[in-house]
């Protein structure tokens, strides 16, 4: 039997939608999470989104938002997909980016670099 930590983690540790305008799939959420993830990485403003079945482009908010227990990092999806056009609000959670290993930007920014 394999450990539960070898298992992904459910989606809505990942990423929590606030709204969403057309249907989300399973993939969609995945691509717009991977997306989210490296805008927040790099702290970067805007990202194309592309694939068989979805065009447009993510944009980093720059704000933490909280619904009740849940905050974190905000991003809005402009969309075209085969469903119609339509707008996604949401987040990467702050337990899904501590299971992912990633830190706040200016966190990482902030620890003393050494050239040795």
């Amino acid at each position: 039997m394999e450990s539960m930590s070898a298992e992904a983690p459910p989606r809505w540790t990942l990423i929590s939608v606030l709204f969403s305008s057309i249907p989300l799939t399973p993939s969609l959420a995945a691509t717009l999470h991977e997306a989210a993830m490296e805008l927040y990485r790099r702290d970067s403003a805007v990202a194309p989104v592309a694939g068989d079945l979805v065009n447009g482009r993510v944009t980093n908010l720059k704000k933490t938002m909280q619904l009740g227990a849940i905050s974190g990092p905000a991003f809005e999806a402009r969309l075209d997909t085969e469903r119609g056009s339509g707008t996604v609000r949401y987040l990467l959670t702050r337990q899904g980016l501590e299971l992912m290993g990633v830190e706040a930007p200016a966190a990482a920014a902030a620890r003393p670099r050494y050239l040795n």
